[in-house]
């Protein structure tokens, strides 16, 4: 836990305690503050007072007393409209921050000279997160890992001198930091997303931009520059004199760190050194991966991480669970759970990486379904549909692709994997990337990753990848 000794003798706030609201109730009564616990959901304020925390309706206390309101990241800050407990901090003039806000000031306080890669981007944050993790963790550092992905940041081990503190961040959480100051800091991509949150993509970018516009003196700033967005944000760190380093997967580079026939390669005043190499490494298949892999590449240099440790590491990468996850091998066919593909631009990046696949798809359909997939479907040797979209879905195929309504995935995996082991095919996939939700069969993505790994490797003579 990260103790938070900023409001040490000051009264807070906390709304919105899932884990990391709960967390940061404990990070301050553990640094020695007073906390009032609250939420809309009556659970979660029982949940808090059985912790030991204070409770109460917000509506109803005096707002006089507080310091601070820390407001979950799902809790609306600014659109559609502001949640009730932030119109009542900003009549009352008391600030509203988030629980990485509150980790940014012991860092400051405590050791300043820490390690803080963070990491953003509408995709591949995750990848990029848990991989970054990876390499320090291969180059020696004491790694944590968190925020918004797995665990709460405060309740990592503290930062301190030689400790590296590896953070997802989505633009709720940005939002909620106003002195976010990384030594790293990377932004992968900007795509439509959050709009509901942030209003327009123009604010929803600028949002994602204060990441690497305000990392610390002598810190880097890693951009992704292959779509208009970041482009434009990494020219304006450039004229703001910060130290940008760009990223390509699409086009070579004049200064900065391109991906080229699977080699990453750095070019600087002309000159050009390679840096590592991707082939083979089945855990960063695909062009989305390569840019992620980039990226981490570009921090673990800037860390000081040497380029044999950084191959070495980027080899042994095991990948994220239901990302493009490996899960085993029988004979010449792969099995990949992609389960985290819940909609169809997930699953093109899926789609992209192999050449022969027999595709598990389905599950509650998304607005578009699988239209935007057709340049995918050469690939598609069959297609197994499971769940609520199964009718839609085959519409889709049609006669373009030949598919069977499994339904079930348990029918699904039996079907695709002896159809892709009779198919003679020396790199068969079985791949679950289900472009829908799982919502119809399964309460979340993860438990329908699960099932199908148990699945595959009830089959009999499957291995595991190694």
């Amino acid at each position: 836990m990260v103790p938070v000794t900023s409001f040490a003798g000051k009264t807070v706030a906390v709304f919105g305690l899932g884990g990391s609201g709960l967390a940061s109730c404990h990070a301050l009564k553990g640094g020695g503050a007073e906390v009032i616990a609250a939420d809309d959901n009556a659970d979660n304020v029982a949940k808090a007072a059985q912790a030991g925390f204070i409770t109460a309706d917000l509506r109803n206390v005096s707002w006089a007393k507080f310091a601070a309101l820390v407001l979950a990241p799902g809790v609306p800050l600014t659109h559609p409209v502001p949640h009730w407990s932030v119109l009542k901090a900003r009549e009352a003039g008391v600030e509203v921050i988030g629980d990485i806000e509150l980790f940014c000031r012991e860092r400051r306080r405590h050791a300043p000279d820490a390690p803080f890669v963070a990491i953003t981007g509408t995709n591949g944050k995750s990848t990029t997160t848990a991989l970054i993790a990876h390499l320090t963790k291969v180059a020696g550092y004491d790694t944590q890992m968190g925020g918004n992905i797995g665990t709460a940041i405060l309740s990592l081990e503290p930062p301190r001198r030689g400790r590296v503190h590896v953070i997802e961040m989505s633009s709720y959480q940005i939002d909620l930091t106003p002195s976010l100051d990384p030594s790293v800091g990377i932004l992968l991509n900007v795509s439509e997303d959050h709009i509901d949150r942030h209003g327009t993509i123009e604010c929803y970018a600028a949002v994602k931009e204060r990441l690497v516009a305000n990392v610390q003196g002598g810190g880097t700033s890693i951009v992704g520059v292959d779509d208009g967005y970041c482009r434009d944000i990494a020219d304006r760190l450039d004229r703001a004199g910060k130290n940008v380093v760009r990223i390509s997967v699409k086009n070579p580079l004049a200064s900065g760190m391109h991906v080229e026939y699977g080699t990453i390669v750095r070019t600087s005043g002309g000159a050009r050194s390679e840096i590592a190499t991707l082939g083979g490494i089945g855990s960063l298949r695909g062009l989305h991966n390569a840019q992620n892999a980039a990226c981490a590449a570009a921090a673990a240099l800037a860390m000081g991480i040497s380029q044999d440790v950084l191959q070495n590491g980027l080899r042994s990468f095991p990948g994220l669970a239901h990302r493009m996850e490996q899960v085993g091998r029988r004979g010449h066919v792969l099995f990949v759970n992609d389960s985290k593909g819940t909609n169809a631009d997930a699953t093109a990046h899926a789609l992209s990486s192999f050449a022969d696949i027999f595709w598990i798809a389905g599950g509650k359909p998304k607005a578009g379904g699988i239209t935007s997939l057709t340049g995918f479907f050469p690939r598609i040797r069959k297609a197994y549909l499971i769940g609520e979209a199964a009718q839609e879905f085959s519409g889709t195929l049609g006669s373009e692709v030949a598919h069977e309504i499994s339904q079930t995935l348990d029918v699904a995996v039996e079907h695709a994997s002896r159809d892709a082991e009779a198919s003679g095919l020396t790199d068969a996939v079985v791949l679950l990337s289900p472009a829908c939700a799982s919502f119809d069969q399964y309460r979340n993505f993860e438990i329908r990753g699960t099932r199908f790994r148990e699945l595959v490797q009830a089959l009999p003579g499957v291995k595991p990848v190694v």
